[in-house]
Parts: structure tokens; C-alpha cells; sequence
């Protein structure tokens, strides 16, 4: 841990949210590959950006060019980039932007650390709201999918520690929000998450 360091404040949450005109907060997309939680995740994204507010996903393959390239695929780097992307949809979130991650994130710990690094921020009096979304879907509907061929390669031993199939997934015990990809739309999907944050109060629809 870095030592001789000091915490620089800056405007309140509630500042930037009022000079923004919207809440930051973050959802966190988690399930098997190819569960669809891509797809999801990137089409919430373009209609919270039409209806005229901030947000910004970050892709768990797209982080791995950058980010976190130096991060494998074991358990110990499985942990190290949940970490490292709850710090960042943090900061996003408390910017006054919508943070929108999509990780496998297979671990129900890891997930547990993302939200609870939402819950402490200095200076706040309130937590950064936290959505988990569960694309909820049948193991063997992802494999037939399986639009990268990744669990084909994970079958024939060429990838370890493969989630769902050498490596578990430990699903989601109370999500905020639970989708079922292969028996909604993604048009159904983004509408029952958008829903879901109006009836919550985190967005205003008749203000947009």
C-alpha cells in the first residue's frame, strides 16, 4: 500500500449530480460468457446516452487491452481485475455518470468487494447505488451459442480455468435485476432495467 500519500477533496456528489442534472450510480452486469450481457449492457448503454444522460460501459474485453492487460485468467487475476474495475465504475459513478460494467465476474466475493467499494466514499454521506444485473441463462444455451468458439476450446482442454466449465460461476443470489437473455429480447431487456431505475428514482424519464 502506498504510504505518504493525502486525500485531495473535491465538489460533493451531490454537486456534481446537481450540476450534471443526474445521478451517477453503477450496474454491474455478470454472467457466463456469451449470456448475453455484452449485448445487453452496450444497448442499455445507447439508450441512456438517446435519452440525454451520461453513461459509459466498460467491457470486460475491452478493459484487457489496456487496463488490465497484465491480468490472466487464474482465480488470483480474476480477483485483481473485479478490484480493479470497481474502483473505475466508481469514480465514473461518482462523477454523476452511469457506470456500466460487463464482466463474467464468476465469484460472488468479488462482486461483493465491487459493491462494497461503493459503499464507502470520503467526505459522502450516502453510498454510490450499486445495481447487479444477472443475464440469466442455461449453461448449455451459452454453449450453443458460443459465438467465439471459447467453450468448444474450454471442452477440449485448450483453455484453463474457463468459467462454467473448469472454473465455476457462482450465480447471483439476490440481484437487483435478473434478465433472461434466451427468453427476452434485448429491446425487453433494456426496457425492464430502465424500468426498474425509473421506479427507483435513480433516472426521471418525463424530464428527458
Amino acid at each position: 500500500m502506498a504510504t505518504n500519500i493525502v486525500w485531495h477533496p473535491s465538489l460533493s456528489r451531490k454537486e456534481r449530480s446537481e450540476c450534471r442534472k443526474q445521478r451517477g450510480f453503477t450496474i454491474w452486469f455478470t454472467g457466463l460468457s456469451a449470456s448475453g450481457k455484452s449485448t445487453v449492457a452496450t444497448a442499455l448503454e445507447q439508450h441512456l446516452l438517446h435519452l440525454g444522460l451520461a453513461a459509459y460501459r466498460l467491457d470486460g474485453d475491452n478493459v484487457r487491452f489496456g487496463l488490465n492487460k497484465d491480468l490472466g485468467f487464474s482465480d488470483k487475476d480474476r480477483v485483481e481485475n473485479i478490484r480493479r474495475i470497481g474502483e473505475v465504475a466508481k469514480l465514473f459513478a461518482d462523477s454523476a455518470t452511469i457506470a456500466i460494467t460487463s464482466f463474467i465476474s464468476p465469484f460472488k466475493a468479488d462482486r461483493q468487494i465491487a459493491r462494497d467499494l461503493h459503499s464507502v466514499a470520503r467526505g459522502e454521506d450516502e453510498p454510490i447505488p450499486f445495481i447487479e444485473v444477472f443475464a440469466d441463462i442455461p449453461l448449455e444455451v451459452a454453449e450453443q451459442r458460443d459465438p467465439k468458439g471459447l467453450y468448444k476450446k474450454a471442452r477440449a482442454g485448450d483453455i484453463p480455468h474457463f468459467t462454467g466449465i473448469s472454473s465455476p460461476y457462482e450465480a447471483p443470489e439476490n440481484a437487483e435485476i435478473v434478465v433472461k437473455t434466451h427468453e427476452q429480447s434485448v429491446e425487453e431487456c433494456v426496457a425492464t432495467i430502465v424500468q426498474w431505475l425509473e421506479d427507483k428514482g435513480l433516472i426521471s424519464l418525463s424530464t428527458k
